[in-house]
């Protein structure tokens, strides 16, 4: 079985935050711009994971901090979609676009 090179684990993480980036960046819907940032997260994570098995494989710290990122992430979630969805049961809405009428 051959061994995937640090190069190409390295350019899909790379791809995923810049293409959760541009999600962010173009979308005008919450959800989106929030499953984009869960994507940016995801692509950290396996930066973690790929840094700590080729610089430190006998040590557990990358593994760590993905799980911390991940737990963070979840709850960073939640929160999210519970202010979304009080916006959208006060203004019909969750256009990032209408914010300025969320001011009146």
């Amino acid at each position: 079985m051959t061994e995937i090179p640090i190069s190409h684990m390295l350019f899909v993480s790379t791809a995923l935050f810049f293409i959760g980036m541009y999600g962010f960046f173009t979308r005008r819907n919450m959800i989106t711009m929030l499953m984009a940032i869960e994507l940016m997260l995801n692509s950290v994570n396996i930066n973690f994971v790929i840094f700590n098995k080729y610089l430190y494989p006998d040590k557990m710290d990358g593994i760590f901090f993905t799980i911390f990122v991940i737990t963070i992430a979840a709850a960073e979630a939640a929160v999210a979609i519970a202010i979304i969805i009080n916006l959208y049961r006060s203004h019909q809405s969750i256009d990032v676009e209408e914010a300025d009428n969320l001011k009146n």
